[in-house]
């Protein structure tokens, strides 16, 4: 039966980011179709209080400290949740900063802690979790979280939008690659959502109202808006889907 193949039950994987927002959202969706997930981010308060407020959905939600600057961390989180659950069925790169200046005086300091954070660290975790389902023989799902900006450029966020352009790319290289073994990658692109990265566009009522215009559903995202979509790409009812950047974005780029 269709609806059999979006649940989640006896699979088991990481959300980077899983503490709060967009993260907290799509690892919500995958406890409540059955999954078994690492949350990962560097506030440990933020997410153990998280894990178990998912836990009383019914589902195992293990908090694991992880910056996704280190690949020595990285390293670690993989091993960890190997040692947790015995496998990798997915993995959602979905931790990310951002940093907003005048592109003409954007610092480089910012642009590279930009890059590293949601490029460079996402682009290693997904080769050290790919090697164990190349190694275990699973079909698995990498799923990256892009964003609007990946096809736009928006304004005062250069390494933001260079960072979810390059992750895009990346997606369809690794797509390329991984798919002789039966690896799945994919991207969500949210739109706008109501999280702490967009705060300062939320409290600035010029842009905050121009953003809104073009939104034909009339409403920013919440974050558990991504929960179907992460549901969808990690589950059996998405196999022969990759390569694919499903924007979830309430119409915006139809506009």
């Amino acid at each position: 039966m269709i609806l059999e193949k979006f649940s989640m039950t006896g699979r088991s994987g990481i959300v980077t980011g899983g503490g709060s927002g967009i993260g907290k959202g799509i690892a919500t969706g995958l406890v409540q179709a059955g999954a078994e997930v690492i949350i990962s981010g560097r506030n440990m308060e933020r997410l153990k209080k998280t894990a178990e407020e998912l836990e009383r959905d019914g589902g195992r939600v293990v908090p694991v400290f992880v910056d996704i600057a280190d690949r020595g961390s990285i390293k670690a989180l993989v091993d960890r949740a190997v040692e947790e659950f015995g496998k990798i069925d997915f993995l959602f790169n979905n931790a990310g900063t951002i940093h907003r200046a005048p592109t003409e005086d954007f610092p480089m300091e910012a642009w590279d802690n930009v890059i590293q954070i949601n490029l460079s660290g996402p682009f290693y975790l997904s080769q050290c979790v790919a090697k164990v389902m190349i190694e275990k023989g699973i079909k698995g799902k990498v799923i990256n979280t892009a964003s609007l900006l990946a096809v736009l450029g928006g304004k005062t966020v250069p390494a933001y939008a260079a960072s979810k352009g390059g992750l895009v790319q990346a997606t369809k290289a690794m797509c390329n690659d991984w798919g002789k073994y039966g690896i799945n990658v994919n991207a969500i692109g949210p739109g706008w959502v109501k999280t702490d990265l967009t705060q300062a566009l939320r409290d600035n009522p010029e842009r905050f109202n121009e953003i809104s215009a073009r939104i034909p559903l009339l409403r920013w995202a919440e974050p558990e808006d991504l929960a179907g979509a992460a549901v969808f790409l990690a589950s059996a009812a998405s196999d022969y889907i990759t390569g694919q950047v499903l924007f979830v974005d309430g119409g915006y780029l139809a506009m």
